[in-house]
């Protein structure tokens, strides 16, 4: 199943689009401040793309890279708010330059060899 960015899903269709278990999805919203899905007129959890993404995100931080849940909590505050990555192709290509221009000022002060 493939997810539609605007189509709402309903906890069950996450937890089998992500493979993490309901138990766990509503755990995963009490625990990070990043997973917020809204709810309905009668109190039934909505989740996005974006909150899909989120959960995805966490479990791979989670399950890959051995992080607590601290540490999850402080990674997807910092990629959220895009701290330490480049946004846009301009700035992709700029930062480049930037570490072009540096690692060469750095051969000239070693000299030639």
């Amino acid at each position: 199943m493939s997810i539609v960015e605007g189509r709402r899903y309903g906890i069950s269709e996450v937890s089998e689009l992500t493979d993490v278990p309901v138990h766990l999805l509503r755990q995963w919203e009490s625990r990070f401040t990043q997973l917020k899905p809204k709810r309905d007129r009668a109190n039934r959890r909505y989740y996005t793309a974006a909150d899909i993404d989120i959960v995805r995100r966490i479990k791979y931080l989670v399950k890959h890279e051995g992080m607590t849940m601290p540490g999850v909590e402080r990674q997807l505050t910092r990629e959220l708010l895009g701290e330490g990555r480049p946004k846009t192709r301009k700035e992709i290509l700029d930062l480049i330059d930037t570490i072009d221009e540096e690692v060469r000022t750095l051969l000239d002060m070693l000299g030639p060899e």
